[in-house]
C-alpha cells in the first residue's frame, strides 16, 4: 500500500509499504477519507508531544474513514462492507523497519479493533470510539466526525453549562466546532476570538453572540466592557501556549482557562498578574476514546435532526496523490476549514 510519510528531516512523501497484519480480533479496512488537522501541523514540526526525533520517520493520519474489507475470525462487531471511523496502523518493526506511526491512517489500508473480541477490560482504548457509520453519511464527510466526537466530549468533560460565559481562541474546524456545540448545549453567552474576519462571520451564524478580531481589539478591554466581572471559561481551541496568559485577565474568580489540544512546547510560564485570585487552567492533550466514542450518539442525533450540517465546516478536497501538495496547503494557512484527503 501507499502511506503518507513525514522524514527526519520533516521533509514528506508517498511511500509504498507492506499493508499491515491484523489478529483474530482485528478488521482491515481499506481507506476511503482521511482528514487534516492542526495535530498533523504539529508533527509536521516536530512539535507534538510523545513524538520526539528519534520515532521519525512517521505514518501520519488520525482522522480516517475506511471499509471493512477482511475481519478476524473473532470479530463480531463489523462486517466486510462496513463503513468505519478511526482506522490506524501501528508500529510494526517486522513490516516498517525504521518507520514509526502517528495514528498512520493517512494510508490506504488501515486496522480498527473489536472491542467484543477481547476479555473485559483489555481492548485497546481506540477500540472505543471505532464505530461503524450509519449507511446514510457520505463516508468522505463523514471524517468530520472525528474533530464533532473529539469536541463534544471535552465540553462534557470540561462541565460547561448553559449559563456559564465562554470565550474561544480560534476559529478553525476546532473552534467552530466548539462555538456550534456550545450552542446546541444552550450556551448563549459566547465570544469568538481570532484575527481572521471571514472566520469570525462564520461563527456568529453558528452560535457565537460577539465577536473579537485580536489584530485590531484589544481582547482584554473588549471582554471586560461586554463582561465586567470576566467570564466562565477560555477555550484555547489553537494549542497555542500564549492563549493561557491572554486569558488570565479575562476569566471571573474561579474561572477556568482550557487547553484543548497538544501545544508545541511541553512547559510554559503563566503570568497570572492580571487574574484574580482564584483560577484553573485544565489540560485536556488527547480526548480519552472511550469518552469520544460516547459522544457518537449525541453527534449522529444532531446531525440526523439537520441541526447539525457536516458540510459547514469542510472547506476543501484533495486526491491522495496530492496529499504532499495539500499539507503545503495547510502548512501555509490555504486552508479555511477542513481539508480532506479522499483516496
Amino acid at each position: 500500500m501507499k502511506t503518507f510519510v513525514v522524514n527526519k528531516d520533516f521533509s514528506t512523501e508517498i511511500r509504498e509499504v507492506p499493508k499491515p497484519r491484523y489478529s483474530s480480533k482485528q478488521a482491515l479496512v481499506k481507506t476511503i477519507a482521511c482528514g487534516m488537522c492542526g495535530t498533523d501541523v504539529k508533527l509536521l514540526h516536530g512539535k507534538f508531544k510523545g513524538f520526539p526525533e528519534s520515532v521519525y520517520p512517521i505514518m501520519l493520519g488520525h482522522e480516517g474513514v475506511g471499509e471493512v474489507v477482511e475481519v478476524g475470525s473473532e470479530v463480531t462487531t463489523f462486517k466486510i462492507g462496513d463503513k468505519v471511523i478511526l482506522p490506524f496502523v501501528d508500529p510494526d518493526e517486522e513490516l516498517y523497519p525504521g518507520l514509526g506511526s502517528a495514528w498512520g491512517a493517512m494510508s490506504e489500508y488501515a486496522v480498527v479493533c473489536d472491542p467484543a473480541a477481547y476479555p473485559a477490560g483489555e481492548a485497546p482504548s481506540c477500540a472505543y470510539a471505532q464505530t461503524v457509520l450509519s449507511e446514510d453519511l457520505d463516508p468522505v464527510d463523514a471524517v468530520m466526525i472525528v474533530t464533532f466526537r473529539e469536541v463534544l466530549s471535552n465540553i462534557r468533560y470540561f462541565g460547561i453549562k448553559p449559563g456559564d460565559s465562554v470565550v474561544v481562541f480560534g476559529c478553525g474546524p476546532v473552534g467552530s466546532t466548539f462555538i456550534k456545540f456550545l450552542s446546541l448545549y444552550g450556551v448563549k453567552e459566547v465570544v469568538a476570538v481570532d484575527i481572521i474576519d471571514e472566520k469570525l462571520t462564520a461563527v456568529k451564524a453558528n452560535g457565537a453572540k460577539h465577536i473579537i478580531n485580536s489584530q485590531n481589539q484589544d481582547v482584554t478591554e473588549a471582554v471586560r466592557k461586554l463582561y465586567p466581572d470576566g467570564v466562565d471559561f477560555v477555550v484555547d481551541a489553537i494549542g497555542a501556549p500564549f492563549v493561557v496568559n491572554a486569558a488570565m485577565p479575562l476569566i471571573k474568580d474561579r474561572g477556568t482557562v482550557l487547553c484543548y489540544g497538544v501545544p508545541p512546547v511541553e512547559q510554559i510560564t503563566i503570568d497570572f498578574s492580571k487574574a484574580d485570585y482564584n483560577w484553573r487552567v485544565i489540560y485536556q492533550q488527547m480526548p480519552r476514546k472511550d469518552e469520544e466514542g460516547a459522544a457518537h450518539e449525541q453527534v449522529m442525533e444532531w446531525i440526523n435532526s439537520g441541526q447539525l450540517v457536516i458540510k459547514d465546516f469542510i472547506s476543501d478536497y484533495f486526491k491522495f496523490e496530492d496529499s504532499v501538495e495539500a499539507f503545503q496547503k495547510l502548512l501555509d494557512r490555504k486552508i479555511s476549514k477542513k481539508g480532506i484527503i479522499v483516496f
